[in-house]
């Protein structure tokens, strides 16, 4: 119900922002184990509108971070949850909605003999991360993301 009434006080273009969002993380967990990384990256940018001749003046991290923190809201609140990957391939996608080009990165770390990976969003070269520092603690792999071949288990 709390869910609902946060929702409801949202400016228009803010609701509009987390219904896109709640909508796209469902289907991004649903197509990553469906179809894989790369199949899914290519399905959003399809879906994703053709802004490329379109103008965006003054992108900046703030305005992004607007964007993430209402997709973040989104992914709280829905189930099934949604790991980094998904959250991060959806505020990408957000974004790219929008105009603003970003990039998705993934790094790993050796953490008590268990390798990790970790996922976020960088706009100019800065992350795009509600969760602070996260993205510090990893080292992002080398090359481009189109290339990797990732199913989630």
């Amino acid at each position: 119900m709390n869910s609902w009434l946060a929702l409801r006080r949202l400016e228009k273009a803010e609701r509009r922002i987390a219904l896109e969002a709640a909508a796209g993380l469902m289907a991004t967990w649903a197509g990553l184990r469906l179809f894989g990384f790369r199949r899914w990256k290519s399905v959003m940018e399809r879906f994703s509108g053709d802004r490329k001749n379109e103008k965006v003046e003054s992108v900046d991290l703030e305005s992004a971070g607007r964007v993430a923190r209402l997709e973040a809201g989104a992914a709280r609140r829905l189930l099934p949850r949604t790991n980094c990957l998904e959250q991060s391939l959806v505020l990408w996608w957000l974004l790219k909605r929008r105009g603003i080009e970003s990039n998705v990165r993934i790094g790993g770390r050796k953490e008590a003999e268990k390798f990790e990976a970790h996922a976020w969003v960088e706009l100019n070269g800065m992350a795009v991360d509600v969760s602070g520092e996260t993205h510090l603690h990893f080292v992002p792999f080398k090359g481009t993301l189109e290339s990797a071949e990732t199913k989630v288990h």
